[in-house]
């Protein structure tokens, strides 16, 4: 049989990805609710901006903050800056101008139905003049304890179910701060808007490392066939910052490091880890494999876990204060700011290797890592290399 062979040139491969096109998404006026806080101006404007200088925002696109706080120009002042500092932005740049003339702000209670009259009529307005056509992405970056209400109150108005357009609703964590309140308010949200029509985030979930994790493990021919329970002696998670609360006393007092990393971000992480290949990557396919392992989780034994809490001390030179002395914190506060837990997962691939979770504020070094550890193979001859290369414990004479 004759073969053809077939020559492929760097500029040929050049020319074929210039004609692949990014989606970018129909027009669309994107609702901030809590857009006064820290999260919006130190993440997701940025983010956004990163976008427009990709291209990857339509051109009919507008972002609408909504806060209680009368802060009419200062809004767009602030996000300008947050944009700079927290997105590395050049304040020269040729699209910031025309990206912070996108932003407007609402200043309206959580709670009152007259601000939520007026929301609607402003967005209606955006799709008359910027030619948004009815389409709405609502973002919730409040309190959650606001999360129902907020549902509830764009239902009432006949937001969340346009006659024109699509309507979506993102919510970031905490989704509830137990199974009870968990379920509870899912079920608030499904009365309003559809399955198809619900983002429930992690924000880890968004960072490249830990997406290219299941390609890393599942598209490689060296690792795959090694990930399990015969080669791996432990598995160890870390999610460590040296920074403190920085001001999110309140929140941070709900919450503790167990609820506000180790529940959400450090479980996504334990997932794409130790998940079975998925049918495909389509996210229902995902999911269930990601069930699967959180259900085979052994019961955690009171000894395994550890908590606790920063005290006064020093980082880099400087004094910093201990956790019961920072703003809007109880003195007598027993919140942790550290947690470690030992857990096992009863499936063929992990039977018996233990997994570390650990994550806390004010440790010595930042890093977000997971670590495998591949069990020591034995070494029978080569004593001079096996002496050079194997714990002390291990070795055998």
């Amino acid at each position: 049989m004759a073969t053809t062979e077939v020559r492929v040139s760097p500029e040929d491969v050049k020319q074929a990805a210039s004609q692949v096109k990014e989606h970018i998404p129909d027009p669309t006026v994107m609702v901030i609710f809590g857009a006064s806080g820290d999260l919006t101006k130190r993440k997701l404007l940025p983010a956004l901006f990163h976008l427009e200088q990709s291209g990857l925002l339509p051109e009919q696109f507008h972002i609408v903050g909504v806060a209680r706080r009368d802060l009419g120009q200062q809004f767009a002042d602030d996000m300008t800056q947050g944009i700079l500092e927290f997105g590395g932005v050049d304040k020269d740049d040729e699209k910031l101008d025309g990206f912070i003339r996108k932003i407007s702000y609402h200043a309206m209670d959580f709670d009152n139905n007259d601000g939520y009259a007026r929301l609607k009529s402003l967005l209606e307005g955006y799709d008359k003049n910027e030619g948004t056509r009815g389409n709405r992405l609502f973002y919730l970056a409040t309190a959650p304890e606001y999360f129902a209400d907020i549902v509830h109150r764009l239902g009432a108005h006949g937001m969340a179910q346009p006659q024109v357009g699509r309507a979506r609703i993102i919510i970031e964590k905490p989704f509830g701060h137990d199974l009870e309140s968990a379920k509870e308010l899912n079920d608030d949200v499904n009365t309003v808007f559809h399955e198809n029509q619900i983002f429930r985030i992690d924000h880890y979930l968004g960072k490249e490392t830990v997406q290219n994790v299941l390609v890393f493990r599942f598209a490689n021919g060296i690792f795959e066939p090694v990930w399990n329970r015969n080669f791996i002696d432990h598995v160890q998670i870390t999610a460590a910052e040296s920074i403190g609360i920085e001001g999110r006393g309140p929140s941070y007092e709900k919450a503790g490091a167990l609820r506000d990393v180790v529940q959400n971000h450090m479980m996504e992480l334990l997932s794409f880890v130790a998940m079975d290949p998925p049918a495909s990557f389509a996210a229902e396919a995902v999911r269930r494999e990601k069930i699967k392992v959180w259900t085979s989780i052994k019961p955690l034994n009171i000894f395994d876990c550890v908590r606790g809490q920063y005290g006064p001390g020093m980082v880099k030179g400087e004094v910093v204060k201990g956790y019961r002395e920072e703003d809007r914190v109880n003195p007598e506060s027993w919140t942790e700011t550290y947690a470690a837990v030992r857990l096992e997962i009863e499936n063929w691939r992990w039977a018996g290797v233990p997994f570390y979770l650990r994550a806390g504020k004010r440790l010595a070094t930042r890093a977000t890592e997971i670590t495998i550890q591949f069990k020591q193979p034995r070494c029978y001859f080569l004593e001079i290399t096996c002496r050079d290369t194997v714990p002390k414990s291990n070795r055998t004479s």
